[in-house]
């Protein structure tokens, strides 16, 4: 279920004009999950968050669209309020943390002592046009759990989901992607936190 309210155009405050340039981007950014399985344990493990990778082609601020498999476009005046592989990495601090159930998450840059590192891949963050005039978003991570100090990778899997969106304009576009990162969010920290505590059982 797409999260209530998605997502309005933050540029409403910043639009005047430049001479010899046409109008600013809409800036949308997507919501963390807050629900999830009601029997997920609670851990007393610490997890680090390292930045998702990704290919240069969604490294990138711009929404991006497929119309073929072959070929990756941009929407028109629509871009992300950050990189999206770091817009990624916020939306998991932030589920982790809301879902309440692990003692303390990070990202790499705060220095904090890790039990588990959680290394990610952003491989698909599009919309398709593949089925026809409505498009249909695809979100897939690909995610390894690595113990700490051995650095032994403890677990690995794919995470991918797919939303349609309802009609083909920016909101419900953007209401879709929504959607499919939540979706990927829950079973990832749902995944990481199961995974890491059987792996913790037994040390």
């Amino acid at each position: 279920m797409a999260a209530a309210g998605p997502l309005a155009a933050l540029a409403a405050a910043c639009e005047l004009s430049v001479p010899g340039q046409g109008p600013p981007p809409n800036l949308y950014r997507l919501t963390p999950k807050s629900r999830f399985r009601e029997d997920l344990p609670r851990v007393d493990w610490q997890l680090i968050l390292e930045p998702p990778i990704a290919d240069a082609s969604l490294n990138t601020t711009r929404v991006a669209l497929q119309r073929d498999p072959t070929q990756l476009e941009y929407y028109a005046r629509s871009s992300w309020t950050d990189l999206a592989p770091q817009m990624v990495q916020t939306l998991m601090v932030e589920s982790f943390e809301n879902s309440g159930r692990i003692i303390s998450i990070g990202r790499e840059a705060i220095g904090l002592r890790a039990d588990f590192v959680l290394k990610s891949e952003l491989r698909e963050f599009q919309a398709e046009y593949f089925q026809g005039a409505t498009p249909q978003v695809r979100v897939a991570i690909n995610v390894k759990l690595v113990k700490m100090p051995r650095r032994a990778i403890v677990g690995s899997t794919n995470l991918e989901h797919l939303s349609l969106a309802e009609a083909d304009n920016m909101p419900d576009i953007i209401a879709a992607f929504d959607e499919a990162l939540g979706k990927v969010l829950r079973r990832l920290v749902e995944w990481t936190i199961l995974t890491g505590e059987e792996n913790t059982q037994q040390a």
